[in-house]
């Protein structure tokens, strides 16, 4: 879980956003079954939110936050050479986890 957070902190999200524990905790959830990225509406988001006692929408309201700040006041640079590819236009949350938890995987962390 520290190489998640310290990735996430080093993409320019700190822990003064909700959606930094959502995020983290999504990102372990992608990286133990690949799944969740499949269907991440409907798995996913009920998921955390029923670990942090929220709601799905406010889940996916604070990750997309989250997913903005990195776009535009984040570690742009890091995001865009850890998703192997050019990103045009700011990731969906849903690429936005997929670039991530792919990352981590790729470095055998998981």
């Amino acid at each position: 879980m520290k190489e998640i957070q310290y990735l996430v902190r080093s993409l320019g999200i700190g822990g003064n956003y909700q959606g930094y524990r959502y995020l983290t905790y999504a990102i372990y959830l992608c990286l133990e079954d690949e799944n969740y990225l499949l269907s991440v509406s409907k798995l996913l988001y009920p998921e955390i939110a029923q670990t942090f006692q929220t709601t799905a929408y406010s889940v996916e309201r604070n990750l997309r936050t989250v997913v903005t700040v990195c776009w535009e006041r984040g570690n742009r640079m890091l995001l865009e050479d850890i998703s192997f590819y050019p990103l045009l236009s700011k990731p969906t949350t849903g690429e936005f986890l997929d670039i991530v938890s792919g990352y981590l995987r790729q470095k055998s962390v998981y």
